[in-house]
């Protein structure tokens, strides 16, 4: 039975954390003090790694045997963890599980022993999603929970919580990963399951990811299944429905240039094939914004993680226009995406700022 890449290489020790050095280092250092906090935060944007985390720190602190303060995986205890079924490490969903009810069936339940391990844990996702009435009864367990009981509460979206909440957690901040980072992480996974990948296509998907490892391969997967045997930038374009270097290039071009009729046709000639207006429009954005960069920095070709051969096509579209309009057109496109969300047109807003930029560009001058 084929395993998403995302679960096939789910993380199982803190070296295969990526990216959250400052969290992995902290908790490893209390693992080998055995100083154990009684309650954590993990809050951070999505597939940043907080139920990984959750999950190898739940292991490593009952584990006989910690590697380098990580689960060694092979001690019965270990083992017992590993298994569905186990009653010491319980996961709860507070989107479909956010009622006092269920909270009180929490307090209930942590008065008991952990059945093969030395900590019970439990594993609350998504906890914002809690009711007023959840939380306040969660308090009480979490100002004298029992010596045998460890909480790690995982949230998107921290601001909803209560201080009183928040307070009694050692709280660590996820943040969301380098482009080079899930680059190196994706080329990595490809060779250890013998695909091959352009290195545009997999700069591709790793700047649709936006810096969700979780994103990243839930994304590799659909394009892996799609194209036959090596992923080409095409076959990226084609599932993301994004458009291609070029083309976002000639539009800019054209829209630098003065030459609104050459403009809308690239824009018609893209919406005709198939494109999702509102994703072209972003693609068009971030072009603008990847040719201020390799205008202006001298460590663009990093920064923007193109190949050379496109990196070259950017620079040299870049010396052709300069830096006041680009910032202009940063500044009209990145307003319209905002619109875009409300419009019942698309592609006439799109078309509409695209007119906007040059008409407000020669009217500045």
């Amino acid at each position: 039975m084929y395993q998403a890449l995302y679960r096939k290489y789910r993380p199982q020790t803190f070296d295969e954390v990526i990216g959250q050095d400052h969290i992995t280092t902290t908790l490893i250092h209390q693992i080998m003090s055995g100083n154990i906090s009684h309650a954590y935060l993990f809050t951070g944007s999505r597939g940043t790694g907080k139920t990984s985390t959750a999950k190898i720190f739940a292991k490593a602190i009952n584990c006989l045997s910690p590697v380098n303060g990580s689960p060694c995986g092979k001690c019965e205890v270990c083992r017992a963890l590993s298994q569905e079924n186990n009653l010491d490490i319980v996961e709860i969903d507070a989107a479909s599980n956010n009622r006092v009810d269920e909270v009180r069936d929490i307090r209930e339940k942590v008065k008991f022993l952990p059945v093969s391990a030395k900590y019970k844990v439990y594993i609350i996702d998504e906890v914002h999603m809690l009711t007023e009435s959840a939380f306040n009864a969660l308090l009480k367990t979490l100002e004298e929970p029992p010596s045998h009981i460890v909480f790690i509460l995982a949230t998107t979206d921290v601001q909803k919580l209560p201080a009183t909440i928040t307070s009694r957690c050692m709280r660590f901040d996820f943040h969301l990963l380098s482009d080079i980072t899930l680059k190196n992480h994706l080329k990595h996974i490809f060779a250890l399951e013998n695909i091959e990948c352009e290195d545009d296509a997999v700069t591709q998907i790793v700047k649709a990811a936006q810096g969700s490892v979780r994103d990243m391969l839930s994304i590799a997967d659909g394009i892996v299944a799609f194209s036959n045997g090596k992923i080409k930038s095409d076959d990226v374009s084609k599932i993301l429905g994004t458009t291609d270097h070029d083309t976002n290039l000639k539009i800019v071009e054209a829209i630098a240039n003065g030459d609104i009729g050459q403009a809308l046709t690239l824009v018609d000639k893209v919406e005709k094939s198939g494109k999702n207006m509102n994703v072209v429009a972003k693609d068009i954005t971030q072009c603008v914004r990847d040719l201020i960069v390799a205008k202006t920095c001298p460590d663009a070709v990093d920064m923007l993680g193109l190949t050379h051969e496109i990196f070259n096509e950017y620079k040299k579209t870049s010396e052709k226009i300069d830096i006041q309009k680009l910032m202009y057109f940063m500044k009209v496109f990145s307003a319209m995406i905002t619109e875009l969300k409300f419009a019942l047109s698309p592609k006439t807003l799109f078309e509409s700022a695209l007119i906007d930029a040059v008409v407000g560009d020669q009217k500045k001058n």
